[in-house]
């Protein structure tokens, strides 16, 4: 489509003329077609690009060209890409900062971030930063120069305003700080986007995003009614033809359900290949410790490259309430000898355990609301309420 430079130049200056977002945001883009241009692949554009192209394009567009030079060498120079689409971010800033309440350039924005956010990830697989997640905690802090902006653009209307732009930002945000592990960055940025008037008008697809992550970090800090709550959301309203995302809202989706006592049906695991919640539910079910080990045993590789292992390791409580359940439906008393739970324990496979460690699960139990009750040492008894003493695991607040 452009057989030289000046002819991509002179469609990227007409673009701007019409301020043409959209046409320009791909001009911009390492994912449009013109990147097979080997005409494009200059490492020195400054003289050719200020020739058609005015402020502040020029520099957005040069810094570009110069991200599309690196890449075209042979071994790809990422680091050196990663830098000029670092430059070409920083332009951008400029530009959101030079036109005050307009908005038809958020495209824009959008594609060199996610770009930016692309390169720093591949120069983190290479290895290029003098330390783990270096690269893209910097990549992070250009992306928080473009947000700034938008943030503080209260002066537009509604319809031109560049706080439209917040959640895109947001969630490419989001997607450095939980891949560097770094989630107590995300709480500012949530604090935005509640407080913010657009909230409920993003666009559904950014919605969806904001949610599957905000809810990850609500599994994170234990808080798995409002995890619930977002990725829930997430999963009702994700495309049916994606189910590539609808699995991955699932795995983390799926254990917090079964933290609340809800079970999954083994149909939808199957459906989206994630049975190994299926094996562990069914142990949930029998209070069968034995069988919940064997299972994360078998899935560890599978629950710590999820990001679940500890969250799954904390079902292992709802096993221990339901087989101690089993054991006061057997004994059909309100007074229950701490031995009782103490052999059916070692029945499933807690061979080694002893009284006070026993002691100690029911307390815990008891703490998180999971038998209604107290333990009286003196007579080495639990003590349950005679009044739905194992409440259902979705009443436990």
């Amino acid at each position: 489509m452009f057989g030289t430079l000046n002819t991509f130049l002179s469609g990227v200056a007409r673009a701007w003329a019409v301020n043409d977002g959209v046409n320009l945001a791909s001009f911009v883009s390492l994912k449009d077609k013109h990147i097979m241009n080997r005409n494009l692949y200059v490492e020195m554009p400054e003289n050719a690009v200020s020739r058609i192209l005015e402020a502040p394009i020029d520099e957005i567009v040069c810094a570009h060209i110069k991200v599309l030079y690196y890449l075209s060498l042979e071994p790809r120079d990422f680091l050196l890409a990663y830098r000029h689409q670092s430059q070409c971010v920083q332009s951008v800033v400029k530009m959101l900062q030079q036109l005050k309440e307009e908005n038809w350039c958020l495209p824009i924005m959008y594609t060199v971030c996610l770009d930016l956010r692309i390169l720093a990830q591949k120069c983190e697989e290479l290895g290029s930063g003098s330390k783990p997640g270096e690269i893209l905690e910097r990549a992070a802090d250009c992306l928080m120069s473009c947000f700034r902006v938008c943030a503080a653009d209260n002066r537009s209307s509604d319809s031109e305003t560049k706080r439209l732009g917040m959640l895109n930002l947001v969630n490419q945000l989001f997607k450095v700080y939980f891949r560097i592990n770094k989630l107590h960055l995300c709480k500012p940025l949530i604090r935005a986007i509640d407080s913010s008037a657009f909230k409920d008008t993003f666009s559904l697809p950014e919605q969806i995003t904001y949610k599957y992550f905000v809810g990850r970090k609500a599994m994170f800090d234990s808080d798995y009614k409002s995890a619930d709550d977002f990725l829930s959301f997430a999963l009702k309203h994700c495309p049916k033809n994606f189910p590539h995302n609808k699995r991955l809202i699932l795995i983390y989706l799926v254990p917090v359900k079964m933290l609340l006592g809800y079970m999954p049906k083994k149909y939808i695991l199957e459906c989206y290949d994630i049975l190994q919640f299926h094996e562990l539910s069914e142990a949930l079910k029998e209070g069968n410790v034995r069988k919940f080990d064997d299972v994360i045993q078998r899935h560890e590789y599978f629950f710590i490259k999820c990001g679940i292992y500890l969250l799954v390791e904390k079902l292992k409580f709802i096993v221990y309430r339901n087989l101690f359940k089993r054991v006061y439906l057997i004994k059909q008393t309100h007074q229950l000898d701490l031995n009782a739970f103490r052999s059916a324990l070692r029945f499933v496979g807690e061979k080694d355990m002893t009284i006070d460690e026993t002691h100690c699960i029911i307390a815990n139990l008891i703490f998180e609301g999971k038998i209604k009750g107290y333990i009286s040492h003196s007579h080495n008894k639990l003590v349950v309420s005679k009044q739905n003493p194992f409440p259902a695991l979705n009443t436990v607040s």
